[in-house]
Parts: structure tokens; C-alpha cells; sequence
């Protein structure tokens, strides 16, 4: 059982965290009254907002405009208004994904999870391991709740079908990445809270795996080969997208070889001659 001063470290940095983005964007007067956790809430929220728009408009901006037509063919380039839809999608969704890492900071900091606050706490040596052994529970976790997704009828109508109206290469880009349900979105990166319950984990850490999700999801979306075995890049997930049935894994494809829904992309351009 974690002691009230390991706890208050976790407060202590919650709350930095806090000043660093609320305290640099808003007066004080308008976040400082806020309980703590509205107070992480809404820097969990204002943070992901602008890392959804920044990294999505660079991507965008690099791949579409300053490298046009050399990245994808033109026909595979979405429209203004494909794109829009989907920041519009994901801006509506985003007020209750930032729920997911309050909450979690919550648990956390009463001590109910197994984070611990410094690394030196384990050693260098021990960390690495657990964040190995946190990433395999994660990536486990993801594969079957997006197979689910797909799988239980209910689910993948009411939830995950609004992440799929993008299924060909030019109704793709970065921003579709976080353009789904709010609840779809909420269980996908689920796995990322339960694995908390299993393996001792640096808190710092699980922030910055939690938000670099959606840098991720960006990569995945935007239909280039990237070719680094065996990463689950965008020309595996592209795949998932056209044919539904395959590569649910999120960032290698040892999960779909496992339980057999790999396909490559060398299958792909087999299947389609």
C-alpha cells in the first residue's frame, strides 16, 4: 500500500501539470476556483485539443501541400470537406475523452492503481521492463476491444461505425485518428487505465503514453507505407479500413499474427490482381 507522502507526490504533480497549461492560456481567475479535478479535466482537454489540431494540421500540411503527390497519388488526397468532417467528429468527442486521463489521475492519486511516482523508486534497470511488460497488456487489451468493436453487432453499429464511414484512402487523413464515438474511443484506449491494475507503472510515463495515443492514431490514418517490421504503420491499418476483418492491433501486428487476422500489404496487392 502506497504511503500518504508517495500520494501527495502524485497530487504535486498533477498539479504542476496544471499550472503549466491552465496558468500559460487562462486568467487565474477562471481555473484557479475549479476543483482539482475539473482542474485536470480541463487541462487534459485543452491539452489534447491542441495536440489533435497542431499535430493534425502539420501532418496535413506536410503530406498534402509542401510534399503533394509525392507521399500519395492525388486520387488518395481526401477533400476539404472529409477532413473537416472529421475534426468536427473528434472536436465533439473530445470534452469525454479527456475524462478517460482525469479519471485515471484520480484513481492514481488515492492510491487505488499501481503507479508509482519515480523511477528511482524501482531502478532503470527494473523500469524498462515494466513499461515493456504495461505495452504488451495495453496492446493486448486494444487488439480485442477493437475486434469486439467489429465483432459484437450492437457495438460496432451504435459505436464503431462512425469511425468507419472513412474506408477508402481518400476519406482518410491524420485527423481521422480520433474521429469516432466518444464511448468507442473511450474503450479503445481503455486498456491503457487497466493495465495500471496489473503492473507497477512510472506515472509520468502512462501520461505520455496515454496522450501520445493520439500522435499514434494520426500515423495509422494517414495512408502511407511506412514499412518498420513489425510495426502496425498506416499501410496495415489502411487495410483494417477497407476490409474490416483485418490488423485490429494498434502498434505492432503481433496481436493479428497471433490470433490470425493479419494481412499484409504484400497480400493486399496479391488479393487485388
Amino acid at each position: 500500500m502506497m504511503e500518504g507522502s508517495d500520494l501527495r507526490l502524485f497530487v504535486d504533480e498533477t498539479s504542476l501539470y496544471n499550472r503549466i497549461v491552465l496558468g500559460n492560456l487562462l486568467p487565474g481567475g477562471v481555473w484557479d476556483p475549479l476543483p482539482h479535478f475539473l482542474q485536470t479535466w480541463l487541462r487534459n482537454y485543452i491539452a489534447g485539443c491542441l495536440l489533435y489540431l497542431v499535430s493534425g494540421s502539420i501532418w496535413c500540411f506536410y503530406i498534402y501541400h509542401l510534399y503533394r503527390n509525392v507521399f500519395l497519388p492525388k486520387d488518395s488526397i481526401p477533400s476539404r470537406k472529409s477532413v473537416l468532417l472529421q475534426i468536427y467528429v473528434a472536436m465533439k468527442a473530445m470534452p469525454w475523452y479527456s475524462l478517460l486521463p482525469t479519471v485515471s489521475e484520480y484513481m492514481i492519486e488515492n492510491g487505488w492503481t499501481r503507479c508509482y511516482p519515480s523511477i528511482n523508486g524501482v531502478g532503470w534497470v527494473t523500469y524498462p521492463a515494466y513499461v515493456a511488460i504495461y505495452l504488451a497488456i495495453a496492446e493486448f487489451g486494444i487488439y480485442w476491444m477493437h475486434r469486439e468493436l467489429h465483432d459484437i453487432k450492437p457495438l460496432y453499429k451504435y459505436l464503431h461505425a462512425t469511425h468507419h464511414v472513412y474506408n477508402k484512402e481518400n476519406t482518410l487523413s491524420p485527423f481521422a485518428g480520433l474521429a469516432f464515438h466518444p464511448v468507442d474511443g473511450i474503450l479503445q484506449a481503455l486498456p491503457h487505465v487497466i493495465a495500471l491494475f496489473i503492473i507497477p507503472m512510472h506515472f509520468r510515463t502512462h501520461i505520455i503514453l496515454l496522450f501520445m495515443e493520439a500522435i499514434w492514431t494520426a500515423n495509422i490514418h494517414d495512408c502511407i507505407n511506412g514499412k518498420i517490421w513489425p510495426v502496425m504503420g498506416a499501410a496495415y491499418h489502411t487495410i483494417h479500413h477497407t476490409t474490416y476483418r483485418h490488423n485490429y492491433g494498434h502498434y505492432t501486428i503481433w496481436m493479428d499474427w497471433m490470433f490470425g487476422t493479419l494481412r499484409t500489404p504484400a497480400d493486399d496487392e496479391t488479393k487485388k490482381m
